[in-house]
């Protein structure tokens, strides 16, 4: 048989498998914490109701942490690519396998759905939208593709709204509120008696951002136009929408390190050190540097979009002792080196 025959048939194998359930012998399903994971975990859900969602964090699946529960019955999602997992959904340009790691997968019987989307839940919204009834979701996916594209505005961000407290209520933290958010959205529930169920907390996490923005003020400092804010040991975390709208437009991007020294990425409540680079999504021009470089200068395993990604802080001489602060100074270092140059060496392609 020719190389071009045995092409033909593979493809029409892989699109009739495709058409006929992109979830046949999926049983779980792994996915990030954030609201672009949960709701892609949803719509998922949504299609195969006996399906079991664990979520986790991309540093997790990197280190091999998972591989012990990844074989071809696992769908990953909004994660880092897997090649012995069954579906793969995702839309990060630094999680896009190869050509040939692609068609290794593919010819092994997995399903890849790369796709260059705002969010990997417009990915997984694409793919099942003509397979089942998922209009419940249609009020909430322009937020998720903003909120996880860069998209969003100034003044919405500034409002504050319910999706976006809901989305800052998710955490790898408290699982059974993630568990439940993400069987409510599974369930056919509306946009407004899930925010309506949750009213309480997301009161709370609205006044709780006032005092976050406070310390994030006092803890940012602007240097050749990224601003860094260091929250390490504090145990607050904050995306790069809060740090960039504080500091206004003299800041092209953001570096915000979080976590602290003695962490692990195994534990949720105490997580390693590490940090995330956010483009400034405010401001009018939009942001020409690829932000990834840095967040994989030093970190194998960091990653993310061009606008907005992260990474573990290394320590110097790359063994596995305990982190200083003396680490996180280098990192830093090495960070902003490559920033200075970030005109002949971090412009997008």
């Amino acid at each position: 048989m020719t190389n071009t025959e045995t092409t033909y048939k593979f493809k029409l194998r892989m699109s009739w498998a495709c058409m006929m359930s992109p979830l046949e012998g999926i049983t779980k399903v792994i996915t990030d914490s954030d609201l672009d994971g949960l709701i892609a975990a949803a719509i998922l859900k949504a299609s195969k109701s006996d399906i079991e969602v664990y979520f986790a964090h991309p540093a997790l699946l990197r280190a091999g942490s998972l591989d012990h529960i990844i074989d071809r019955h696992t769908a990953l999602c909004d994660l880092p690519f897997h090649p012995s997992c069954g579906l793969y959904l995702d839309h990060h340009i630094t999680n896009k396998p190869s050509e040939d790691e692609e068609k290794r997968f593919t010819a092994e019987g997995g399903i890849c759905v790369w796709r260059d989307t705002p969010s990997a839940a417009r990915a997984a919204y694409d793919l099942m939208k003509d397979k089942l009834d998922i209009s419940h979701l249609e009020e909430i996916m322009p937020m998720v593709d903003a909120l996880d594209s860069g998209g969003i505005s100034l003044q919405d961000f500034m409002d504050d709204g319910p999706v976006i407290q809901l989305s800052r209520s998710l955490s790898l933290s408290e699982p059974e509120h993630l568990q439940n958010v993400m069987n409510q959205f599974a369930s056919g529930l509306t946009l407004e008696q899930i925010l309506f169920s949750h009213k309480e907390r997301l009161d709370q996490i609205r006044d709780e951002r006032k005092r976050i923005a406070g310390i994030v003020k006092r803890n940012t400092v602007i240097f050749d136009g990224l601003a860094i804010c260091d929250l390490s040991e504090s145990g607050i975390r904050s995306n790069g929408y809060l740090i960039t709208a504080l500091a206004g437009d003299e800041a092209l991007a953001c570096c915000v390190i979080h976590g602290y020294l003695d962490g692990s990425i195994e534990d949720p409540d105490r997580p390693a050190l590490g940090a995330s680079f956010y483009a400034n999504s405010f401001r009018a021009e939009q942001n020409r540097f690829d932000l990834s470089k840095l967040a994989t200068l030093l970190d194998p395993t960091g990653g993310g979009h061009a606008n907005a990604c992260g990474c573990r802080i290394q320590s110097q001489n790359n063994s596995d002792r305990k982190l200083t602060d003396i680490d996180k100074q280098y990192n830093l270092q090495k960070w902003l080196d490559l920033w200075s140059e970030r005109e002949t060496k971090m412009v997008k392609i």
